[in-house]
């Protein structure tokens, strides 16, 4: 398969991107400073760009975007709303002008994350963005066209960043980066769609 990876210069791309090729599968990697392709998710006109560049693709895999922290007390819908561009309507973007760009039966496999199903301090955001994006992928997998799939990944916090962010989450358990790893495969490589896998160890 050809396969467009964005953010696949990130932590989870090292990982995902080398077990992509010795599958045997073509991939592209897109970032906003990095890869083959350029891509910013918090501007549209880029996804476009994107996609013209990268010709026809069987699947999407979207690593890229990460939502910032917040304070209950003093965030206001303008933060929350800057903290969706990229992470909640960059992702979608990717489906909504994908489905014309992609090949037939394509999958676009979007990360979420474990805020949607559990509160913790600091990511009200993190929290809006991933339910949505769960909510999306449910409504986007009974309409994508030509035999067209979606599915989210909803890590917890990543074993390979568990250092960098576990002083933000303490208590919290992280995934195994091979078993999140296995996650995205599935998702590429099966027949699954509309599905939200929770790697939540």
């Amino acid at each position: 398969m050809r396969i467009l990876v964005v953010g696949g210069a990130g932590t989870i791309g090292r990982r995902l991107v080398p077990e992509l090729r010795s599958r045997g599968h073509e991939v592209i990697v897109a970032g906003r400073s990095s890869g083959e392709v350029r891509v910013d998710l918090a501007e549209p006109e880029t996804i476009a760009a994107m996609y013209r560049e990268a010709g026809a693709v069987d699947a999407v895999v979207s690593i890229a975007a990460h939502g910032a922290l917040d304070e209950f007390a003093k965030l206001t819908s303008a933060e929350l709303h800057e903290n969706m561009r990229a992470k909640f309507y960059g992702q979608v973007e990717l489906v909504l002008q994908g489905q014309h760009h992609a090949a037939d039966g394509a999958s676009f496999t979007l990360t979420s994350g474990i805020f949607a199903d559990e509160a913790w301090p600091h990511v009200t955001g993190g929290g809006v963005i991933s339910g949505a994006l769960h909510s999306f992928v449910l409504s986007a997998a009974i309409e994508l066209p030509r035999g067209m799939r979606v599915n989210a990944v909803s890590p917890t916090m990543i074993g390979d960043s568990a250092e960098e962010f576990g002083e933000h989450f303490p208590g919290m358990r992280p995934v195994p980066m091979d078993e999140l790893v296995r996650h995205y495969l599935n998702c590429v490589e099966s027949d699954v769609t509309g599905t939200v896998v929770r790697a939540y160890a």
